[in-house]
């Protein structure tokens, strides 16, 4: 590897601020490959950390951005940009080739295409995320950030109402195999004062019991807290 297309180079370009190389090997460093090597220190912690400042620092973003808006559309807006799809497209945009050709594998996820596979590419960001804001500081570490999602920010408030649980729910399933989201509803009480209550169906699993006063409400309800279990376990 030349020293132009050395990590410590394209990533100090890609993020506008150098990363000390013991702790960018660090952020590099998958379980698999510490395992393999006699459990060397993971990126975990990194990970931790860094998606407490990305959230921090997204969620600031969108609180001064869109006084007008409730916490539920906060929330959605904020479930556009901090997921793994979204997380994985920014480290393949990081340089010439991306974050992949960086990752620290280990043989097993390096046979079974690891250095694509969104999770581990969103996850290394995140860590990357951790050792910037531990070397620098939280203001360059929301300078960072920034710098690579204020697009996704943009597009994300263009799309405004566009923005739905259901969508997003769908397009993490996808991205986990976990199959199309099933929905069942209830209804209850007279015709003129109907609830109703739905669930969603995830490979096998049910999510939600979520209550609404139209079907529609339900499932978008449902469909929010099964995303935000799914992404915890992502």
């Amino acid at each position: 590897m030349t020293l132009s297309r050395s990590p410590e180079v394209v990533l100090a370009a890609a993020f506008g601020v150098p990363i000390e190389a013991t702790l960018l090997e660090r952020a590099l460093t998958h379980r698999s490959y510490a395992y393999e090597r006699g459990g060397l220190p993971t990126n975990e912690r990194l990970e931790f950390l860094g998606d407490a400042v990305l959230g921090l620092v997204i969620t600031t973003t969108l609180y001064h951005n869109h006084p007008d808006l409730a916490e539920g559309q906060l929330a959605k807006l904020r479930a556009s940009v901090v997921n793994m799809r979204a997380l994985a497209e920014v480290a393949r945009s990081l340089g010439p080739a991306g974050l992949g050709p960086f990752l620290l594998l280990g043989k097993g996820e390096e046979a079974t295409g690891g250095r694509n596979k969104a999770s581990i590419l969103a996850d290394t960001l995140e860590a990357l995320l951790g050792a910037v804001y531990l070397e620098h500081g939280m203001d360059r570490a929301a300078g960072v950030i920034h710098k690579l999602f204020d697009p996704l920010l943009a597009e994300s408030a263009a799309r405004g109402a566009g923005l739905d649980w259901k969508t997003s729910l769908q397009e993490l399933t996808a991205e986990q195999s976990l199959g199309v989201p099933e929905y069942l509803v209830e209804e209850h009480g007279p015709d003129h004062a109907k609830t109703f209550t739905s669930w969603v169906v995830v490979a096998g699993t049910r999510y939600g019991g979520a209550t609404g006063g139209s079907k529609k409400e339900a499932e978008q309800r449902a469909a929010e807290m099964a995303w935000r279990e799914l992404s915890t376990d992502a």
